[in-house]
């Protein structure tokens, strides 16, 4: 993950993403830069369920590829297969089918969740 998607979850979890003018404190940013990979992913789920409950097709599409970027292709069989699963959630989005993509991804953020002890 790089440093625009964390000042994007910055943004989001100070609740200033999308508001003109309004700047998240440093002390936030800060925050958000020293979040763990594994929490970064989490949020960024978070991120993709929110925008799918608003119909957000742009925001769920970068998500996608941002989540997709992130893969681990050390370890091929688990990543292709994530990567396949983000690909078809795009085909989804773009179909408008987004019950199906948020379930998918509602799925794969309470696993990782788990897997991580990480907290919404």
């Amino acid at each position: 993950m790089n440093t625009q998607v964390q000042k994007l979850a910055a943004s989001k979890a100070y609740g200033t993403a999308g508001k003109k003018g309004k700047k998240v404190p440093s002390y936030v940013e800060q925050e958000v830069l020293s979040w763990s990979k594994e929490k970064l992913i989490l949020k960024m789920y978070d991120l993709f369920l929110v925008s799918n409950k608003r119909k957000d097709i742009e925001k769920m599409g970068k998500v996608l590829v941002e989540l997709m970027g992130a893969l681990n292709f050390d370890y091929s069989e688990t990543s292709t297969r994530l990567y396949r699963l983000y690909e078809y959630c795009q085909r989804c989005i773009y179909q408008k089918k987004y019950d199906e993509s948020y379930k998918i991804i509602k799925e794969l953020r309470d696993t990782w969740a788990e897997a991580f002890k990480l907290e919404g």
